[in-house]
């Protein structure tokens, strides 16, 4: 007879990974701009620095005085120009303005046809979260296949902890997708 498996401990391991592709999809709608200035829509822009690649929120002070403005302290002036590079071309269409270390990045108004650009990241942002919850109920199931077949667990047991698999599976897209809902609503709302 084989080991015994904790199937128990196999499942909350599955959703803590699913939970973490929620995680993950949360902190992306995060860096997508709305029409108001937050410090997450520029904390995940990467600067070349010190000869790798770095989060710009370790290489400055992040702060918004203003709804519509961010400002950037950059902690060493020599990073300052790299850090206004990686601004320019982080593909969020901001316009940076330089002032010694202190970089100004006004945030404009935005448009019906970039609200809808957006929207359709959001979406892309939560397909992807989909197929990473849904590759985790794959690895659930092929694993609970494998304890059957080398009999670990009964035939029962195998299709009692596949719905509760299956559960944990719906639960967390049914989470990404009111996300998504909320984040559309944010973009949308002029």
């Amino acid at each position: 007879m084989a080991a015994p498996v904790d199937i128990k401990q196999e499942v909350e391991e599955l959703k803590r990974r699913m939970q973490g592709a929620i995680g993950t999809v949360k902190q992306e709608f995060a860096g997508l701009r709305t029409g108001r200035a937050t410090a997450s829509l520029v904390e995940p822009v990467m600067v070349d620095a010190y000869g790798s690649h770095m989060p710009l929120k370790e290489l400055a002070t992040i702060s918004v005085p203003e709804p519509r403005l961010i400002t950037v302290q950059v902690w060493d002036k020599s990073m300052a120009s790299a850090v206004d590079k990686a601004l320019r071309t982080s593909g969020l269409g901001v316009n940076p303005v330089m002032e010694g270390q202190l970089i100004r990045i006004p945030i404009p108004e935005l448009n019906q046809e970039r609200r809808k650009e957006l929207t359709k990241v959001a979406h892309k942002y939560a397909e992807q979260a989909r197929v990473a919850v849904r590759n985790v109920r794959r690895d659930g199931m092929d694993r609970l296949k494998k304890h059957e077949k080398d009999h670990q667990i009964g035939e029962d047991e195998h299709k009692s902890w596949a719905e509760k698999i299956q559960t944990a599976t719906d639960d967390a897209i049914k989470q990404i997708d009111a996300a998504l809902a909320a984040k559309e609503k944010d973009i949308m709302q002029v």
